[in-house]
Formats: structure tokens, C-alpha cells, sequence
């Protein structure tokens, strides 16, 4: 049967995206930033139109902090902590299986998760914000957040299956491709681990608790929200979150105390070109180029996403389709992105193509390359450009949720509070000679990772 609070959360969900996009274009997106007694950093903006707030936690604790020989340590702590909570005898709360939790939040119409990336660890709570709902919902995940269960049973299971899903992904040859392209560009970097049979082999619940226990603390804290709250009400909302959690005491002078994590080493710029080619039997091959590319924060951000959009970012308008789709029929589909993070993430140009056929595709798909390079864009193509990531901005903030991801974003990587006010003004005042640099500065042709999987054949250089 279907709760009221269920019936509720979906009426409100139906009108949610027009009256946030109402919202967020009609006023300022204006984000207001503060840290808490305990470290936590918050950053809160502030839309009334509808009755829901969006919450977002994040951790140090993504996949650069996976050790050596534990590739996915940090994917499976996160999805492990949903799976259960303690008891707690004093507050006079029993122990929930997953179940007894999944059916406490339904009863909410709320939800609450965690999931890890390449550089954090996240957990995110979405609930109405009637004050009773709230309120029980915020209890519900703080106790989550301060006393995950990390049931061994449960986590033999999850082992089994997720096990039987890499078995499966390693029949696939964009896995496979995917996989050898990754440890050729990052080396020894955690960005290039891979979570395999043997590397959950070495992970216990044990080391689950011990990332956990070290890694999620107020003091670590990035906590963004989105939705109908006040900032005395988001205040109270996250201390009330962060509470249960280990280290949130200050020192004696009324400090924070958050023990430094050790570094993580940057990616390794590659010194060489090289190129595998992988034997297998499939219909067609798969093709990837490329190399480190830079990070989040870096100055050139705008300069690169237009110029990508350009070179091969932009669908159907980009070069590389003109070049490898539509002028010689080559591949389907033919795309380029980067993929900047704490760390300098890859840029990637990939397509795939008949066996026969790859050696000819690569070699146009390093041409256009090279050429958008040494040449950069043309004005046309750059008016283009601007004009539909411009006219296109609105749709990035046409949710809560993508509202969300856009403040978690500022949040993570420590970009201006204004940024979203100003990215159009970044856009729009880009240069032809802005982006040639911007590439140049960037990318070396002559020394980029190949991997052609498909055909017959075997080598590398």
C-alpha cells in the first residue's frame, strides 16, 4: 500500500522541476558558506519554491584513497553502511537490518544513501521539509551516518555478486578496453585501479570500519544543501547530521581536531607514446586515445570545455564527427571529454569501428587532434559553440538535484561561491587564441596512450 507521505512526495516531486527553474532563473544563484564548530564546512542556497530540501555529505574517502591490492575499498564502504545500523541501549534504539531501514525510509518518503567516487566519498538525504517528516528523517540519518552495521553476511553476499558481475563486465570488450586504456595513462595512480575478483578477495568488513572510522568525520566535512531552509534551520540540520560521528569534539580552545590525511601523489605526465593492441574476437573495435589531462581547479577549465565541445564534446557538431562519421563513414559515434578531478583526470578521444577499419579511424582521429592543437578553432565554430552552451546553461540548473550537484561541486573543488553567477561571463568572453594556448598547455599529441581492441592481432609498443 502506498503511504500518504509517499502520495505527497510525489505531487511535490511533478511540480519540482519547473518551480526550481523558475527559481533559479528569475534571482541570483546565491550560495552561503560557513563552517561549523566541529570543521564541517557548509554551504547552503536557499530555494523556498518548493517543499524539499536536498542534502549532500562529502568525504576525503574516495577511490584515491583505495590501498594497493584493495581496488573498490572505498565503493563498497560506502554502498556496506547502508546495509544496517547498530543498536543503541542508551538512546533505547534497537539494531535495523537492511530491510527494517529500507522500510523506515519508505515509510518517510525520504531516502538517504552513499556512493564513492574517484575522490569522494558521498551520502546524500532528500525529504520534504515539513517539520515533523524532517526532523525524523535527519534522526534516521544521522543514526545511519554515526553507527553503520557492516554485517559480514551481508557483505559475503554482496562479494558473491558483485564477483558474478565482473565476470560478466570481462566479457565485454569496453570493459576490457577501458580497463588496459586506464592503467596505461594513470601508471600507478589510484585513478587507474581496477576492482577485481581478487582485490574484493582482500577486503573484509574490518577494513571497511577502519576507512570509515577514519575517513568520515564532522571535522572532514563538505556538506551542501539545496531546498526550503533557512541558514539557522540548515545549521541545525547539519550538526544534528554530523553529531554521532566520531571526532566531533574540539580542542580545548574550541578548534576542530582533524589529523592530516597523507597525501596522494599526482598522476605522472607520460614521457612516451604507446600503444597496445588487444586481440578479440567481437564485431567491432574498440579505440582509445589519450593521456592525463588536468584538474578541477585548474585556470584553463572554461577554455577546455569549449574547446572539447568544439573538437569532439558536441555531438553531431563537433570535428571529429565531421571528420570520422560523416565525411568517411568510419564510426557511428566518434567523442572526446576530460575528466579533471583532485587529480589531473584523462582526456579521452574513443569510437568504435569495423576491425578493418580502426588503423584508418585512428589515424584521421589523431589528425583532427593534432590540428585542433596546433591550430585551435576557427571563430565560426567557436560563436557556435558559446551560443548553445550558453543557451543550454539553464537546463544545468532546472532541479534540485542538479542544483545540488553544481553547489557540491563548488564545494569539493573550492571554486568562487559566484561561479555559476559568472560562468556564462567565462564563456562568452573566450577567445580563439584562449583555447589554442589553453590545448597547448594541456595536450601532447606525440605522446598519447592508443588502445585498439578487436581483430586478431596482439601487440605493444
Amino acid at each position: 500500500m502506498i503511504s500518504f507521505k509517499k502520495i505527497v512526495w510525489q505531487a511535490v516531486s511533478i511540480v519540482a522541476t519547473s518551480l526550481v527553474f523558475m527559481h533559479a532563473s528569475m534571482a541570483g544563484i546565491a550560495i552561503e558558506h560557513w563552517t561549523q564548530p566541529s570543521g564541517a564546512q557548509v554551504f547552503l542556497l536557499q530555494s523556498h519554491a518548493i517543499p524539499m530540501v536536498d542534502v549532500q555529505l562529502d568525504f576525503d574517502a574516495g577511490k584515491r584513497r583505495d590501498p594497493v591490492g584493495q581496488a573498490g575499498l572505498a565503493s563498497v564502504t560506502a554502498s556496506m553502511s547502508g546495509m544496517g545500523v547498530l543498536a543503541s541501549p542508551a538512546r533505547g534504539e534497537p539494531a535495523l537490518d537492511e530491510n527494517a531501514l529500507g522500510e523506515a525510509w519508505a515509510d518517510l518518503g525520504a531516502s538517504f544513501g552513499g556512493h564513492a567516487s574517484s575522490d569522494r566519498m558521498s551520502f546524500g538525504l532528500r525529504s520534504l521539509t515539513y517539520p515533523d517528516l524532517l526532523a525524523q528523517a535527519v534522526q534516521l540519518a544521522a543514526r545511519q551516518l554515526a553507527e553503520p552495521a557492516f554485517p559480514a553476511d551481508i557483505w559475503q553476499r554482496e562479494r558473491e555478486t558483485m564477483s558474478a558481475a565482473i565476470k560478466e563486465a570481462n566479457t565485454r570488450p569496453a570493459t576490457l578496453a577501458q580497463r588496459a586504456f586506464d592503467q596505461a595513462v594513470y601508471g600507478v595512480h589510484p585513478y587507474g585501479y581496477d576492482t577485481t575478483e581478487d582485490s574484493l578477495k582482500r577486503i573484509e568488513v574490518t577494513h571497511m570500519a577502519e576507512l570509515y572510522r577514519q575517513s568520515v568525520l564532522p571535522c572532514r566535512a563538505k556538506v551542501t544543501l539545496v531546498g526550503a531552509l533557512t541558514r539557522a534551520q540548515a545549521d541545525a540540520l547539519v550538526a544534528r547530521l554530523l553529531a554521532g560521528l566520531a571526532g566531533s569534539q574540539t580542542t580545548p580552545a574550541g578548534e576542530a581536531h582533524c589529523p592530516a590525511l597523507p597525501a596522494v601523489a599526482e598522476v605522472a605526465p607520460l614521457t612516451r607514446a604507446s600503444e597496445l593492441r588487444i586481440a578479440f574476437d567481437s564485431a567491432q573495435a574498440h579505440v582509445l586515445l589519450g593521456q592525463p589531462g588536468y584538474k578541477r581547479n585548474d585556470p584553463d577549465f572554461f577554455a577546455l570545455l569549449v574547446g572539447n565541445y568544439i573538437l569532439g564534446g558536441g555531438g553531431f557538431v563537433s570535428r571529429l564527427t565531421n571528420e570520422v562519421r560523416e565525411k568517411r563513414g568510419l564510426s557511428y559515434s566518434v567523442y572526446s571529454y576530460f575528466a579533471p578531478g583532485l587529480h589531473a583526470g584523462a582526456f579521452t578521444i574513443g569510437l568504435q569501428t569495423r576491425p578493418d577499419q580502426a588503423d584508418q579511424a585512428l589515424q584521421v582521429s589523431r589528425e583532427v587532434l593534432a590540428r585542433f592543437v596546433a591550430d585551435g578553432p576557427t571563430e565560426a565554430e567557436l560563436q557556435a559553440a558559446k551560443d548553445n552552451l550558453i543557451g543550454g546553461f539553464a537546463l544545468r540548473l532546472d532541479s534540485n538535484r542538479k542544483l545540488l550537484d553544481n553547489v557540491a561541486n563548488i564545494a569539493w573543488n573550492n571554486l568562487p561561491l559566484e561561479y555559476l553567477d559568472r560562468w556564462t561571463q567565462r564563456v562568452q568572453k573566450l577567445t580563439v587564441a584562449d583555447i589554442k594556448a589553453a590545448f597547448q598547455r594541456k595536450l601532447q599529441p606525440d605522446r598519447m596512450v592508443t588502445v585498439v581492441l578487436g581483430g586478431t592481432g596482439a601487440s605493444a609498443q
